[in-house]
């Protein structure tokens, strides 16, 4: 029986069945119990390794993803974010955006949800199986420059804006663009349009875009064209989760209310 089970361990290492080295004996003894026949053995064999797989997929994956963190939808407190719509949100959230190449901008004061609403739909996208990349606005410039002065502009492209399925870029004008960066961004969603989704959070009504982006009104109109036409604008209102946390943690009085 060794001689068996070493036969089965070479073979599985062979096919580079991971799980199935492992789990193979706990499958056969679960058939034999039940008194399975061998085509539902095989099933159970079949589907066993399938789920190695597909986990492995959705690790890597993640792993490209560079979240900051992981959040999902559950954990958004819509009691107190009252100025989130549940609604469109929770619509985002079966991702047939993605599917369509169309856009999501979250648009609100800091502190409201938006990179937790953005950080959750790649996460339900990763785990989906969907390519996908996060950033920040200040990271996305920072690797765009540094690839730019390498001469890996036409690679950095590729591989990390058009490679994604979805691609999430957090805080657009929490520090605003040189015309270079402008430019830049400017490209990121132009060669994406209508071949990928982004979603963008932003602390910044589309009026004082152009702030954000050089001064530069015909880029930002040109920009605003393409990113809009096909998306979906979350407009979340409210008060700073931070300020609710610190609330409960006694450093801010409650409104309303005068600190002892």
């Amino acid at each position: 029986m060794n001689l068996l089970h070493d036969q089965i361990a070479e073979l599985c290492g062979a096919l580079k069945l991971e799980r199935l080295a492992t789990d193979w004996h706990g499958i056969a003894q679960r058939a034999a119990a039940e008194d399975a026949g061998y085509a539902e053995f095989l099933k159970d064999v079949l589907a066993t390794e399938l789920d190695a797989r597909t986990e492995r997929q959705r690790q890597t994956l993640l792993k490209m993803a560079t979240l900051p963190a992981i959040k999902t939808f559950e954990q958004f407190d819509f009691h107190f974010a009252t100025g989130a719509p549940r609604g469109q949100l929770q619509d985002l959230a079966a991702l047939t955006f993605v599917e369509r190449a169309e856009n999501v901008v979250l648009l609100g004061p800091s502190g409201v949800g938006k990179t937790h609403m953005a950080s959750a739909l790649a996460y339900k996208a990763t785990m989906a199986g969907i390519k996908t990349r996060f950033l920040t606005a200040a990271d996305l410039m920072l690797q765009l420059g540094t690839a730019r002065q390498q001469g890996r502009l036409k690679e950095y492209f590729n591989r990390a804006v058009l490679g994604p399925k979805l691609l999430v870029v957090d805080e657009i004008g929490y520090l605003p663009f040189g015309r270079d960066e402008a430019n830049l961004f400017f490209n990121v969603v132009a060669k994406r349009y209508e071949q990928g989704s982004i979603v963008l959070t932003s602390n910044l009504p589309f009026t004082q875009w152009a702030d954000a982006f050089a001064g530069d009104q015909t880029l930002t109109a040109a920009m605003l064209d393409r990113l809009l036409h096909h998306a979906h604008i979350v407009q979340i209102t409210g008060d700073s989760y931070r300020l609710r946390d610190k609330m409960r943690a006694g450093q801010v009085a409650a409104k309303g209310r005068k600190a002892a």
